[in-house]
């Protein structure tokens, strides 16, 4: 869309202000050129010169004295002087409804252009965030959309301009077409100088714009990244790099000003001088018609008078005009939808999952890159199962995940939704469905009950207990100074990482989703936080079809089923035990998180099936011991809440019972040919740790009973 159809476009979107007022502002030239009109031989009538010059009146002149004849010679001139005074007032009137009406048209542009902007906004793909600056959005719609206001209005009121001008130098005319020559010639001059200015405004005015975007984009930038100024006392750097662009700004400003500042005054001496050189210019044209040519310049130049200050009006608005245009480019630029991206809208309503998804032979690669991020992902999801991806950053993880929401499509492939490709389902339906906890947990500046109910804005007090109290969270938010009524900062800034992940989780059960995404979402948190998380977690998972994202391995044990993504494939796919079992990506990834043995640079000769058994059972009981010792240190330090002591010994109690079971299954593991002493010390060790073991679960079960 070019600015020529955005400003054709707002024009057409409101015809009926538009032409109120057109149709105000040519009222008023009207009246005002009759008023101008009469005013001549009442002036000559007051100086008693009226008979002298009656009959060298131009026939425009005559004609409207004329108007008067029937009155009785005693009250001409009265009427006259009242019909004088009532042009004023209506032409006062006219221009008084036209401004309000131009004032009307030039908020409901800005509301309309701000609502399509929003609009445009919220409807757009992720893509196009990734290749803009917040900043340049938030200042297209709120300084640009003004300015582009601001252009339109001049334009209309140019409109208005020329109709009263060109009214004006059709009464020149009439009066005298010689004149009118004169004036032209004069006249030009002044509008070819004042060109110049309408040059030089239109390069301040872009010169605005740019300062503009880059103030709005980094007092954006600085306040997003506030702690991280501070963290690294940038505080004045960034405060000299803000001070350099309101210093530009206010240069390009001034200098705009001296430019509108000088038009005036300009127009002004411009104007005497053509009225003097049209004067002088008449004289010598009519120097053998001085009687007649004294009434017809008196005509004239009342009438060019009245008309030189609507040519400065149109020379300052032709200015501002141009002043404002680069902010009209750059406005029809954002509203432009042909180079955005937007995602297909399917006509499938979604109502519930029945069977499973299925990922099938999934590739994708970024819009405008050539780099494959998926390479043939084939999985499968089944109804109420959880699907844990797992691998090395930049394995592809986030991005399969991204494609589940639709936040892309994928480039090949398809994602089926019981059978149905996702893209045949209206996606709004389809996403009030969905649920997504991430790791960066996005929180409004509101409430928390607010925060809660943003995924069903009609959910009741008692569900948001509910809710809270299944996420682990009520208790810290009874604890808020104003409970659920607590506002929580920007970005929930007032809350620690892992209330925010809770509040997260709890806004989720609120929601109810049929489909659950997490993201890493226990993957920055501390060690009570992690549990008291991943018990929210369980909670929310609880029979839900749910696509987890995992960085703590521990975190994924109990997946129904695990894929070990690597470059944008699946290299394995299995349960924990089955993919430690196989001794391949997930084992290595396992013991890397688990063990500092296998750190080091010399690989160790290839392990047997009984020194495999070992060396797993020894990574368990690592985990598992850590654990349980990290939650009986925590309840021995003593916690502020009842609900979080519980749990922790809930924790360490069912980390005992999982560390028993790995014991049995080492002393169920087939021992291979060697030596007995070997085995027997084995079998004396493992029977060693399920004694102490024994009594670690006892003691976790007795401080577990009330």
């Amino acid at each position: 869309m070019s600015s020529t159809q955005l400003l054709i476009r707002s024009i057409l979107k409101y015809p009926l202000l538009v032409v109120l007022s057109v149709v105000f502002g040519f009222s008023g030239a009207i009246f005002n050129g009759i008023g101008t009109i009469l005013a001549v031989p009442v002036l000559l009538e007051l100086l008693d010169q009226g008979g002298e010059f009656q009959r060298s009146f131009p026939p425009i002149l005559r004609r409207f004295v004329e108007l008067f004849d029937g009155l009785p010679e005693v009250y001409q001139l009265p009427a006259m002087g009242g019909s004088i005074i009532l042009m004023i007032v209506l032409k006062n009137l006219s221009s008084y409804l036209s401004s309000v009406i131009s004032g009307a048209l030039n908020r409901k542009l800005a509301t309309s252009m701000r609502k399509e902007g929003l609009q445009l906004l919220l409807a757009v793909d992720l893509d196009y965030y990734s290749k803009v600056r917040v900043g340049d959005l938030i200042n297209n719609i709120n300084n640009e959309v003004n300015r582009t206001t601001i252009a339109i209005r001049n334009l209309i009121k140019i409109a208005t301009l020329l109709i009263t001008i060109g009214v004006f130098i059709i009464l020149l005319v009439i009066a005298s077409w010689e004149l009118t020559l004169i004036s032209l010639m004069a006249l030009s001059l002044v509008i070819l100088l004042n060109q110049f200015v309408v040059k030089r405004s239109k390069e301040f005015g872009r010169r605005l714009s740019r300062y503009s975007r880059a103030y709005s984009t980094k007092v954006f930038e600085v306040i997003s990244g506030i702690r991280l100024v501070k963290a690294t006392a940038n505080e004045d750097r960034e405060y000299g790099q803000l001070k350099d662009i309101i210093s530009q700004r206010e240069q390009a400003e001034f200098k705009s000003q001296l430019v509108f500042a000088g038009v005036a005054p300009f127009n002004e001496i411009a104007n005497i001088c053509a009225l003097m050189a049209i004067a002088t210019l008449g004289r010598l044209a009519f120097s053998n018609q001085l009687e007649y040519f004294s009434s017809v310049l008196l005509t004239y130049l009342l009438l060019l008078f009245r008309m030189m200050p609507f040519i400065g009006q149109l020379n300052s608005t032709r200015s501002t005009l141009a002043n404002t245009s680069p902010s009209v480019e750059l406005v029809s630029a954002f509203l432009n939808r042909d180079d955005k991206p937007f995602m297909p809208q399917g006509h499938r309503e979604y109502t519930y999952l029945q069977d499973g998804i299925h990922f099938k032979d999934l590739t994708f690669n970024y819009p405008g890159h050539d780099t494959q991020v998926l390479k043939g992902v084939d999985l499968h999801l089944p109804k109420g199962k959880t699907l844990a991806l797992v691998g090395a950053s930049g394995a592809g993880k986030s991005t399969l995940a991204d494609l589940l929401p639709r936040f892309y499509d994928p480039t090949a492939g398809a994602i089926l939704i019981d059978g149905v490709d996702l893209r045949e389902f209206n996606v709004q339906s389809y996403r009030r469905n969905l649920g997504i906890v991430s790791q960066d947990t996005f929180l409004f500046n509101t409430t928390v009950e607010e925060n809660l109910r943003y995924g069903r804005p009609n959910a009741t007090d008692e569900e948001l207990v509910d809710a809270a109290k299944r996420a682990n969270a009520f208790e810290f938010i009874e604890r808020l100074p104003d409970g659920f009524k607590t506002l929580i900062g920007d970005r929930g800034v007032l809350l620690s990482g892992g209330q925010r992940q809770r509040l997260a989780i709890a806004r989720a059960l609120v929601q109810d989703p049929d489909i659950l995404i997490l993201d890493e979402a226990t993957s920055a948190l501390d060690t009570i936080s992690e549990r008291l998380v991943q018990r929210a977690i369980e909670e929310l998972s609880r029979e839900r079809t749910s696509l987890i994202i995992a960085h703590r391995l521990s975190t994924i044990h109990k997946a129904d089923q695990i894929a070990v993504m690597d470059q944008g494939r699946v290299v394995e796919t299995g349960t924990h035990l089955e993919l430690l079992r196989k001794g391949g990506a997930y084992s290595k990834l396992h013991a890397m998180q688990f063990s500092e043995q296998l750190d080091r640079p010399t690989a160790p000769p290839k392990p047997s099936n009984f020194h495999k058994a070992i060396t797993q059972t020894s990574y368990e009981l690592r985990s598992g011991l850590n654990n349980m010792i990290g939650s009986l240190v925590l309840v021995g330090d003593g916690l502020n809440a009842a609900s979080e002591q519980e749990e922790l010994v809930e924790s360490a109690y069912e980390s005992a019972v999982h560390l028993l079971s790995v014991v049995e299954q080492l002393e169920n593991t087939t021992a291979p040919s060697s030596p007995a002493t070997s085995l027997n010390a084995s079998e004396q060790a493992a029977a060693r740790i399920e004694k102490a073991l024994s009594a670690a679960g006892e003691t976790a079960l007795n401080a577990r009973t009330p």
